[in-house]
C-alpha cells in the first residue's frame, strides 16, 4: 500500500471518545494545530454505557473539568434530561451531582463544539500504526495509506483498542455497539514493543420502552431545581423526565445462577479483568450469594427514542437467558430488548509505565489517556484526556509538566493512584479515595482551580471574569455573615422552629450557622438586608463557614502532606547502589522513577523504613553539593 502524507499536525489524538474530545480541545486551545481521529464519527462522545455524567467521586471530576476550562460540564448541562444532586443527607465532601443525558444530543453538542474548534480538524479515519522510534513520535498512519506526521501522538483508543464482544459462547471482534474494532493499531503496538494487558467491562440491555410497565416501578424523579455542573451556569431548570426502579428476585437468580455455565464470564471465553465496583449479574450473584434482591434503574436514553437502559444488569449471558431472566423482574414481564447486553475485552496499559504528564516512560511524546490507562467511566476518561492535552502542548513547548497533586484534585488523586499504585482492574473514581475530600469538595473546584487554567491559556475572559465575580461576592458574603450580629431573641425564632435549643447570648450569622439545624436558607427571616447570590456562591459561602474548623485541620494535614511532595529526587538518583534500600525498593523505585519523596512514599513495596532512607540520602546530597 503506498503511503502518503496528507499534512502536518503538532498533535494527534487517536479517539474521539470522552477522553479524546477533552484531549483535542484542550491542546487546540492552548494554540497546537491537533488532529483527532475516530473510526466512527458516530463514535464522538458517545455513551456506550450508562447514558449518565458524574455521580458519587465522578460528579468532582466533572467540576474540575469545567473550572481547568474543560468542556464535559457545559456539554451535560446543554443536554441533560434529569438531574440529582447525590448524597444530600451526608455531608458536603460526599455530595456528587449526577444527570441523566440525552445522548444523542451529548454526542451531537460535542461533536459540533469540535468542528468549531480552531486549530482542530475532526476526521474519521482508522489510525493502524504510530511511525516512533526511540527519539520520538513522527506520525500516525492510517488504514487507507494516508500519513499524518505529528510530533506528538495522545492514545485515547477506549475499549476499541483489540475489542472483542461476548455474549454467552458467541464471541467477535468488534468495538462497542456493533462498530469496528481497532485491531490493526493493536497489534502495531505490540510489534513496537509498546506492553499491553486486556480487560474487560460490559453494558446491559436496552429495552423499548413501551414494552415496560410502570407502575410496578418505583419512580425516580429528578431534583425541583437542577444544579449546574459547570461553573458558567446558574440556571438551567427545564422539565425533566423520570427514571424507574425495580428490583431482581429468586426467581431471576435461580434462572441465572442455573446458566452459569453459559456466560462467557464463567464459560472461560473472557480472560481480561473486569470492574470491581461495577459487576455483572453473573457476578453480583456469585460474590453476594445469600442477597436476595439486586436493584435495576429503568433509565431513559433520550428524547428521541425510545430505548430505555437497564442499569445494574450487564451480562455476558446468551440472548435466550438474557429474555428469560429479565421477564421475571417487576414491570419487565413483557419486555422487548433491542439491543442486547454484552462484555468487551479490549487492550490497555499497565499505566505503572507512565510518568505523570501521562507521556509513556519508554516513548518520547506517546501520551496515553481514559480507558487504555487501564480506567473505567466517561468522567475518569475525560480527566486524563485533559491532562494529556495539556502536558502534551506543554512538552512540545518545552516546558514544565502540569502536575496536580493528592490535595489539589480530585484529578491529582485519579492520576496519582493509577502512575504510583497502577490498578489489575478498571479503576473507578470514589470519594473514598481521597484524604483531603473536605477540601476537595464539587462546590469550590472553581476557586481550587480556576487560576490554574488561566495560566494554561484555558480559561477563556467571559470564564475568568465569572470566577473573579463569584470569589469576591463569597468573600464578601462570609464578612457580612461575620459582622452581622443577631439579638437572641431574634436567633430563638428560627431555631425552635427547626428544632433546635434556644441560645442566651447573641452571635454573629456566621456563628449561629455553625449549628446542624441552621442553614443560609432558612435563616433568610433574621437577615432582610441579604443580598441576591448565585448558586455557586450561597454553596461556597455556607460550607465554607459551617466547617470552618474541619477545614482547617485538613489544611494543616496538607500542610504536612506537602512537605514530602516538595522535596523532590533527582531523575538520575542511582537506587541500586543505596545501602539500606530493601531490594524490593531498589527494584521498585529504579523502575517508577518518582519524582518525589511524598510519590516514593506510595509506591506499593517502599516502606516507611526505605523512605527514611531516602530522606538521609537527600540530606547527604545536600551537604556534598
Amino acid at each position: 500500500m503506498e503511503i502518503k502524507n496528507l499534512g502536518t499536525y503538532d498533535i494527534a489524538v487517536i479517539g474521539a471518545g470522552h477522553a479524546g474530545c477533552e484531549a483535542a480541545l484542550a491542546a487546540a486551545r492552548m494554540g497546537k494545530k491537533t488532529l483527532v481521529l475516530s473510526i466512527n464519527l458516530e463514535a464522538v462522545a458517545n455513551m456506550f454505557c450508562n447514558p449518565a455524567i458524574g455521580g458519587t467521586g465522578k460528579g468532582h471530576l466533572v467540576r474540575e473539568i469545567d473550572a481547568l476550562g474543560g468542556e464535559m460540564g457545559l456539554c451535560i448541562d446543554k443536554t441533560f434530561i434529569q438531574s440529582r444532586m447525590l448524597n444530600v443527607s451526608k455531608g458536603p465532601a460526599v455530595h456528587s451531582l449526577r444527570a441523566q443525558a440525552d445522548k444523542r444530543r451529548y454526542h451531537e453538542e460535542m461533536k459540533r463544539t469540535l468542528e468549531k474548534q480552531e486549530n482542530l480538524l475532526l476526521k474519521q479515519g482508522e489510525v493502524i500504526d504510530i511511525d516512533m522510534d526511540e527519539k520520538g513520535v513522527k506520525g500516525i498512519i492510517l488504514k487507507t495509506g494516508a500519513y499524518y506526521s505529528c510530533k506528538a501522538v495522545i492514545i485515547a483508543t477506549g475499549t476499541f483498542l483489540g475489542g472483542r464482544i461476548y455474549i454467552g459462547d458467541a464471541a467477535f471482534d468488534s468495538g462497542p455497539n456493533g462498530l469496528s474494532p481497532s485491531t490493526e493499531l493493536a497489534e502495531a503496538l505490540k510489534k513496537r514493543g509498546l506492553e499491553t494487558r486486556r480487560f474487560k467491562t460490559g453494558t446491559p440491555a436496552r429495552a423499548l420502552s413501551s414494552s415496560l410497565d410502570y407502575s410496578k416501578m418505583e419512580i425516580q424523579e429528578g431534583d425541583e431545581h437542577p444544579v449546574p455542573f459547570s461553573f458558567m451556569n446558574e440556571d438551567v431548570d427545564r422539565e425533566q423526565v423520570p427514571c424507574w426502579l425495580t428490583y431482581t428476585n429468586e426467581e431471576t437468580h435461580r434462572i441465572i445462577r442455573a446458566n452459569f455455565s453459559r456466560s462467557a464470564l464463567f464459560g472461560g471465553l473472557i480472560e481480561g479483568v473486569g470492574p470491581r465496583y461495577c459487576p455483572s449479574i453473573e457476578s453480583k450473584l456469585d460474590r453476594f450469594p445469600d442477597k436476595e434482591r439486586h436493584q435495576l434503574f429503568v433509565e431513559p436514553e433520550g428524547l428521541s427514542t425510545e430505548e430505555m437502559y437497564l442499569q445494574g444488569m450487564s451480562s455476558s449471558l446468551p440472548e435466550d437467558v438474557q429474555e428469560e431472566f429479565y421477564r421475571t423482574i417487576p414491570g419487565l414481564e413483557h419486555i422487548q430488548i433491542v439491543r442486547s447486553a454484552y462484555a468487551i475485552e479490549y487492550d490497555c496499559i499497565d499505566p505503572l509505565k507512565l510518568k505523570l504528564n501521562l507521556m509513556h516512560r519508554d516513548f518520547p511524546g506517546l501520551f496515553c489517556a481514559g480507558q487504555f490507562n487501564g480506567s473505567s467511566g466517561y468522567e475518569e476518561a475525560a480527566a486524563q484526556g485533559l491532562m494529556a492535552g495539556i502536558n502534551a502542548a506543554l512538552w512540545l513547548d518545552g516546558k514544565e509538566p502540569f502536575i496536580l497533586d493528592r490535595s489539589e484534585a480530585y484529578i491529582g488523586v485519579l492520576l496519582d493512584d493509577l502512575i504510583t499504585k497502577g490498578t489489575n482492574e478498571p479503576y473507578r473514581m470514589m470519594t473514598s479515595r481521597a484524604e483531603y475530600r473536605l477540601i476537595l469538595r464539587q462546590d469550590n473546584a472553581d476557586m481550587r482551580l480556576t487560576e490554574k487554567g488561566r495560566a494554561l491559556g484555558l480559561v477563556s475572559d467571559e470564564r475568568y471574569a465569572k470566577f473573579l465575580s463569584d470569589k469576591k461576592a463569597t468573600e464578601e458574603e462570609i464578612a457580612r455573615l461575620s459582622s452581622l450580629k443577631i439579638r437572641p431573641s431574634d436567633a430563638n425564632r428560627v431555631i425552635t422552629k427547626m428544632g433546635g435549643s434556644p441560645v442566651e447570648n447573641g452571635a454573629s450569622l456566621a456563628e449561629l450557622l455553625k449549628r446542624p439545624e441552621l442553614n443560609y436558607e432558612n435563616t433568610r427571616e433574621i437577615d432582610p438586608e441579604r443580598p441576591e447570590l448565585s448558586y455557586h456562591v450561597r454553596t461556597k459561602v455556607e460550607v465554607s463557614i459551617k466547617y470552618r474548623g474541619y477545614i482547617d485541620k485538613q489544611l494543616a494535614q496538607i500542610e504536612k502532606f506537602k512537605k514530602l511532595e516538595n522535596r523532590a529526587l533527582p531523575e538520575d538518583l542511582d537506587y541500586m547502589s543505596m545501602e539500606g534500600l530493601r531490594n524490593e525498593a531498589k527494584e521498585k523505585l529504579t523502575a517508577l522513577r518518582p519524582v518525589s519523596v511524598g510519590q516514593a512514599s506510595r509506591i506499593s513495596g517502599v516502606s516507611p523504613a526505605d523512605i527514611n532512607v531516602l530522606l538521609v540520602w537527600l540530606e547527604k546530597l545536600k551537604r556534598n553539593s
